[in-house]
């Protein structure tokens, strides 16, 4: 059975709660297209104005960082810097015991005089050596010479007391004219045989001057070993190499330092941004393009400066252990390439800027 539903209404009239909605419909309709226009508008915008740049939150404050040790081993006696305290390039941070460097230092200058006393007097020796060789041969020779005039008269002695008759002369005489001669030849051997002794002239005078050359490079040593003893001496004092600010101080009063130990780091006042941006970003990216830089730490500092360099690879390739694509299952995973942002203006001296602090910069690709 169909029921029938009466109403009040006449044929042809609009139920007052349908119009209401009519109505409402009739004045969202240009709200929500106006909506959607902003919208678009907004996107197009966004698009339109990002476009020229690029940005990443994977950045942060950069700068020079020194390491400072000891190249000496001793026993800190003064301490003249703080943690976190300014310093100027060349003043002393602290001072290792110098008694032990300075004993060593003046050993080595003790045995460098005496080092080169010994090449003065060779040197003093060589002198007399050139005028003494070839005097002491030409004695040998002249005393040669008088040898053999010794001689030739003992042979004409002999020949003379020879060649006389028995009564003119005894069998002594003869024995004794004998005996001179033979005298002199033996006089003559011996000058001969000085003469031969003394002939050597510039092989004995050479060997004087090679005990020079030898003496000479004794001293040259023994000067190193002052040179190094002075060089140790002068790094029982530890100076900034820098200007900077003192960090990580890891000594006190009295430690026991050894070389390489670290001892504190030295931070520089100059500052950059390592930005690490996305492979897919570098496309249109060049060095000398302005960015600018948001600072988490500070958020009404802004900073301006500009790209100075893109590493020449990716940040993992630098890794302890670099992947190695080549094995294995591959995965391909977006790579980020450090950028360096050199800054140009906005610091503020009054506020710090520590390394590590968190950064974002904007780069205009324009």
């Amino acid at each position: 059975m169909t029921e029938f539903v009466q109403t009040d209404e006449a044929p042809g009239t609009i139920n007052p709660q349908e119009a209401a909605r009519r109505r409402r419909a009739a004045r969202i309709k240009p709200v929500g297209l106006a909506l959607l226009l902003v919208m678009a508008l907004g996107g197009f915008y966004y698009w339109y104005s990002g476009r020229n740049i690029e940005s990443t939150d994977d950045a942060f404050i950069d700068g020079r960082a020194i390491v400072i040790s000891p190249r000496v081993s001793g026993d800190v006696v003064t301490l003249d810097i703080s943690d976190n305290q300014y310093v100027r390039q060349g003043q002393v941070l602290l001072k290792i015991d110098p008694r032990q460097y300075q004993f060593e230092r003046d050993l080595a200058e003790g045995a460098l005089a005496t080092a080169k006393g010994q090449l003065a007097a060779q040197k003093y020796a060589f002198e007399v050596a050139q005028k003494n060789f070839p005097a002491l041969l030409a004695q040998a020779q002249a005393q040669l010479a008088s040898a053999q005039a010794t001689l030739n008269k003992a042979q004409a002695d002999f020949d003379r007391q020879r060649s006389l008759s028995k009564i003119a002369t005894s069998a002594q005489d003869v024995d004794a004219a004998r005996a001179a001669l033979e005298q002199a030849k033996a006089q003559v051997a011996l000058a001969d045989a000085q003469v031969l002794q003394a002939s050597p002239v510039p092989q004995r005078v050479g060997e004087v001057e090679s005990l020079i050359g030898q003496l000479r490079g004794q001293v040259e040593q023994a000067q190193a070993r002052l040179d190094q003893a002075d060089l140790n001496l002068s790094w029982t004092e530890i100076k900034a190499p820098q200007d900077g600010w003192i960090t990580k101080r890891n000594v006190e009063m009295g430690n026991n330092v050894a070389p390489g130990q670290q001892l504190f780091a030295l931070v520089g006042p100059e500052r950059w941004v390592t930005a690490n941006f996305k492979e897919g970003q570098l496309t249109r990216m060049r060095p000398g393009q302005k960015a600018t830089i948001e600072v988490d730490a500070f958020p009404g500092l802004r900073i301006e400066g500009h790209v100075d360099s893109i590493q020449q690879g990716s940040g993992s390739k630098f890794t302890a252990f670099p992947p190695e694509n080549a094995t294995g299952n591959f995965v391909k995973v977006v790579q980020r390439v450090p950028v360096k942002i050199v800054i140009d203006s906005g610091l503020d001296p009054n506020l710090p800027l520590p390394l590590g602090l968190s950064v974002v910069p904007t780069v205009s690709l324009k």
